[in-house]
């Protein structure tokens, strides 16, 4: 299993009139944790694309506990728990502050081969920087 933990201030674009996080930013939350959990592996976004695979959701999810504040420095706890393939499911839980569980959810993604427009197996690269996490 990997465990990712990104932390953002909540800006004031993201908020709606009583100061909560509008509910369609979460999506865009998880995208930030999961780009940068990427990353933190050792391979971006950026270089899957160079080597012709691009990762679009195929399915989303989204469960509000708690609003999300103005100001509020929340963290973004990402989650894989399988071993990628063709497909790779991401689990999200966003905490404040203080620890409350504000918001759960997931994003399943699939690896599409660029040039063939086509599903295909997650990169060997990507898959041996995750190969410590799933033995």
């Amino acid at each position: 299993m990997f465990i990712y933990e990104h932390r953002l201030r909540v800006r004031y674009a993201e908020t709606d009139q009583m100061g909560y996080v509008y509910y369609g930013n979460y999506a865009a939350f998880y995208e930030v944790a999961r780009t940068e959990m990427l990353r933190q592996t050792g391979i971006s976004y950026k270089e899957l694309e160079d080597m012709g695979v691009m990762m679009p959701v195929l399915e989303m999810h989204s469960k509000y506990l708690q609003p999300a504040k103005y100001d509020e420095l929340i963290t973004i706890k990402t989650i894989i728990r399988e071993k990628p393939n063709v497909r790779i499911n991401f689990e999200y839980e966003i905490y404040n502050q203080q620890g409350t569980l504000l918001h759960t959810g997931g994003t399943q993604l699939v690896f599409v081969d660029m040039k063939r427009n086509r599903p295909c197996r997650a990169p060997q690269v990507f898959m041996e920087k995750m190969a410590p996490y799933f033995s």
